[in-house]
């Protein structure tokens, strides 16, 4: 079994979902007392967060490359970002390892495409959901067409994540507004909606809603242990 190196902490929240989904996957897998190999590092989500809204992703990139190297140095055969978010710096943080990534949206492409979904609906953080690192990353690469929220929709759902998910917040009225702009993006077309940030699936699962829901997080996790107990080629 390979080791898994996983950036954590963006939030913390959602990495005790990934850390429950590595080990479960790996448990299923191989059964018994089997766990996943893991070396995480969980940075400060206070500094990435304020950054994040002065603009200032260079410096989140320096705060990641440098916990990157230290996952290298632990042990880890690859790499996993536990965020969405924080793949605008993955370019950089690839850059500064040895050891291969494991991107998200790369995961949730081949999903999509597995699926034969042509055209999606994302939920996001405002950097996720405005900026093409993500978005255009699945179109250019797979050729699945990517619609987001509106600019008020976009806020409400960025709000949400900040001041409530991402503080262990789960509240009826947000997983509604949430619903509701699920059911405007399939209204325009959507096929499927991507939950593009690791916390949402904390709020909305697929018993809330008829239009499939792709989470992220799981099927992140999902091929991180398919990476993990892949047997090396001959």
């Amino acid at each position: 079994m390979k080791t898994i190196g996983l950036l954590g902490g963006m939030s913390w929240e959602s990495t005790v979902s990934y850390y429950r989904a590595l080990n479960e996957g790996v448990k299923a897998a191989l059964g018994g007392l089997h766990s996943a190999k893991l070396c995480l590092y969980s940075v400060d989500f206070a500094d990435i967060e304020r950054l994040q809204h002065e603009g200032d992703w260079p410096a989140t990139a320096e705060i990641l490359c440098t916990a990157a190297r230290a996952v290298e140095a632990g042990g880890a055969d690859f790499l996993m970002i536990g965020t969405n978010t924080m793949h605008k710096v993955a370019p950089e943080i690839e850059a500064s390892i040895s050891i291969p990534l494991l991107h998200i949206a790369d995961a949730t492409a081949q999903r999509l495409a597995a699926d034969g979904i042509g055209r999606v609906g994302l939920l996001g953080t405002r950097f996720t959901m405005e900026q093409d690192f993500y978005k255009g990353r699945i179109a250019d690469g797979y050729g699945i067409d990517v619609i987001v929220p509106d600019a008020r929709e976009q806020a409400l759902v960025h709000e949400v994540i900040y001041s409530e998910l991402c503080l262990g917040r789960v509240r009826d009225a947000s997983r509604q507004h949430y619903l509701e702009i699920i059911a405007a993006l399939r209204a325009r077309g959507a096929e499927a909606v991507i939950l593009g940030c690791t916390e949402i699936a904390l709020l909305v699962q697929q018993e809330h809603t008829p239009v499939p829901l792709y989470d992220t997080t799981a099927i992140h996790a999902e091929e991180a242990v398919h990476w993990a107990l892949a047997k090396p080629h001959a």
